[in-house]
C-alpha cells in the first residue's frame, strides 16, 4: 500500500477567480493539505509562501516554463528556464515541476522529435538530481483541448521515461486527458505506476467536477491506493457548482 496518496487543488483552475488568500482558505476549509498552480513567474513568490505558511499547506507542484522540448534549437532556452524554475521551486519548498513538451513540428519526422525530447531530458537530469526536484512531463489530449500538441498518449510518455533513465524524470498522468486520448485508465496507471510522479484529475466530458461525467474516480483512486504510489493527485478542473462543497466531497474519498 502507498504511504500516502493525497489530493491537491490547482488553484488556477478550480479557484482562479479568487485572490490567493481566499483560494488557499477554501483549500484549507475543504480539509485538503496541498495546492498547486501553473506558472510561478507571473506570481509573487513571497505572497505564495505567506499563504502557504498561514494556512498550514504544502505546495505539491508548479510548472516550468513552456518551451518546446521537441525542437533542439530551443533546448538551451528550455534548460535555462528549467534552471530558473528549480530555483523557484526550492524557494517554495515544492519538489515537483510539471513540464509540457511543445507542439508537433510539421515536416519533421516524429522519431526525430522523440529523440530531441529524450536528449533534452537527459541533459536536464543532472540538474534535477543535484537539486532533488522531480520533473514530470505531461501528455495532453489533442482532440478537445490541445490540438497540435506533440505528446498525446501515455505509452510514448512512459517509453521516454525509460529512455531517459533518471528517477527524477517521470510522467504526470492526467486522468482526464488520458480518458479522452486512450481510456483503459486503471490498467495503464497500475502497470506503469513506477513511471508516474504526479496525477491530475477532472471530470469528462466537460473538465468539471470529478463527480460529473463518465470516469468512476473512487474506483480509479482505489486502484492507485493499492499501488506503491506516494504522492498527489492535482484536482485541475473548472467547477460548475459550489467549489468548496465539491472539494470537500473529493477530500472525503481520501479520509
Amino acid at each position: 500500500m502507498a504511504a500516502s496518496f493525497c489530493p491537491s487543488v490547482c488553484i488556477d483552475a478550480v479557484l482562479g477567480d479568487l485572490s490567493l488568500a481566499d483560494a488557499t482558505k477554501i483549500v484549507q476549509d475543504a480539509g485538503i493539505s496541498a495546492f498547486e498552480f501553473w506558472g510561478w513567474w507571473d506570481k509573487d513568490i513571497d505572497q505564495i509562501l505567506a499563504a502557504k505558511e498561514s494556512r498550514g499547506l504544502e505546495i505539491s507542484a508548479c510548472c516550468t516554463k513552456f518551451i518546446s522540448l521537441v525542437d533542439p534549437a530551443k533546448r538551451a532556452e528550455y534548460l535555462n528556464g528549467l534552471k530558473e524554475s528549480i530555483e523557484a521551486a526550492k524557494q517554495l519548498g515544492c519538489n515537483t515541476l510539471i513540464s509540457q513538451v511543445g507542439d508537433f513540428r510539421d515536416g519533421v519526422e516524429r522519431s526525430e522529435q522523440h529523440a530531441s525530447l529524450v536528449d533534452g531530458l537527459k541533459e536536464a537530469a543532472s540538474m534535477l538530481v543535484d537539486a532533488d526536484v522531480m520533473l514530470v512531463i505531461e501528455p495532453l489530449n489533442d482532440q478537445v483541448d490541445h490540438a497540435g500538441y506533440y505528446l498525446v498518449r501515455s505509452d510514448e510518455a512512459f517509453q521516454i521515461i525509460d529512455e531517459v533513465g533518471c528517477s527524477h524524470v517521470k510522467v504526470v498522468y492526467d486522468i482526464y486527458h488520458q480518458q479522452i486520448s486512450e481510456g483503459n485508465l486503471i490498467a495503464n496507471i497500475t502497470k506503469n505506476i513506477d513511471r508516474i510522479g504526479h496525477f491530475h484529475a477532472a471530470g469528462n466530458p466537460g473538465r468539471n467536477e470529478l463527480t460529473i461525467g463518465e470516469i468512476n474516480y473512487p474506483q480509479v483512486f482505489d486502484a492507485i491506493k493499492n499501488t506503491e504510489y506516494s504522492g498527489y493527485v492535482g484536482l485541475e478542473y473548472w467547477p460548475k457548482n459550489d467549489a468548496l462543497a465539491g472539494l470537500r466531497e473529493v477530500a472525503g474519498w481520501f479520509a
